[in-house]
């Protein structure tokens, strides 16, 4: 049986002996994953732990769990955000899925001059990332916000991160995160970049990305950005 893994939150102690009596996870656990005595799990609070249960008993109304052993952390080895313009129907849900798969540890919706949609559901949102990082093996859950404007975003972190901008034609960059400080990249809309948001980012000395010579997706653009700052060193 495949193992899976459940983020639990930073507020759950995860001890050698375990009741859960969570009925999210008593339904996952017994009606969808039929879970049987033996069977073992993962648990992970996102902050400390990841440790390998053993079930010793389980029904409708709780589960009890033994430790096993306790698990290497699997986390991403770069700070990166990704501000992306939000964008319409499930094409916001497919990048929180793969920036978090990609080890994207801030994830951030921005509202650009031609974006399409403005209405985001942070809740909804944070739950497609815990169920990314319970399926990718990351013991980390990356945070997400309500959607700001660029120019706010740029109030907020100054000169403390390396910004980039996804741009198509824009020259390429190697070693585009240092060590020193996280790296921002930025994603237009559909539409691009106005004129007036290119201008903005020069006045503020941002570094333009390359990502292909073809005209993307913003979605596309979001991952491959996030792939090449990944690579990056």
């Amino acid at each position: 049986m495949k193992l899976h893994r459940f983020y639990v939150g930073a507020d759950t102690e995860l001890t050698q002996i375990m009741w859960v009596r969570d009925s999210d996870l008593l339904h996952q656990w017994g009606r969808v994953l039929r879970y049987r005595v033996s069977d073992e799990l993962v648990l992970f609070d996102g902050v400390r732990h990841d440790r390998l249960y053993k079930i010793l008993s389980i029904d409708k109304q709780q589960v009890h769990l033994e430790l096993v052993t306790q698990l290497e952390r699997n986390l991403p080895h770069q700070n990166i955000y990704l501000a992306w313009s939000l964008l319409k129907k499930d094409k916001n849900d497919w990048v929180l899925q793969k920036a978090t798969e990609l080890g994207v540890n801030h994830l951030v919706p921005i509202l650009a001059d031609r974006s399409e949609k403005t209405g985001f559901n942070a809740d909804r949102a944070r739950k497609i990332i815990i169920e990314a990082s319970e399926q990718c093996g990351r013991s980390n859950i990356p945070s997400i916000r309500e959607p700001v404007h660029v120019e706010t975003l740029f109030g907020e972190f100054g000169d403390s991160v390396h910004w980039l901008v996804a741009e198509q034609g824009s020259p390429s960059h190697d070693n585009l995160l240092g060590a020193d400080r996280p790296g921002v990249v930025l994603v237009g809309p559909e539409g691009g970049w106005t004129e007036a948001e290119k201008s903005f980012f020069a006045d503020k000395h941002t570094t333009y990305i390359h990502l292909s010579p073809f005209t993307l997706r913003a979605e596309t653009a979001a991952i491959i950005a996030v792939s090449l700052l990944g690579r990056s060193s």
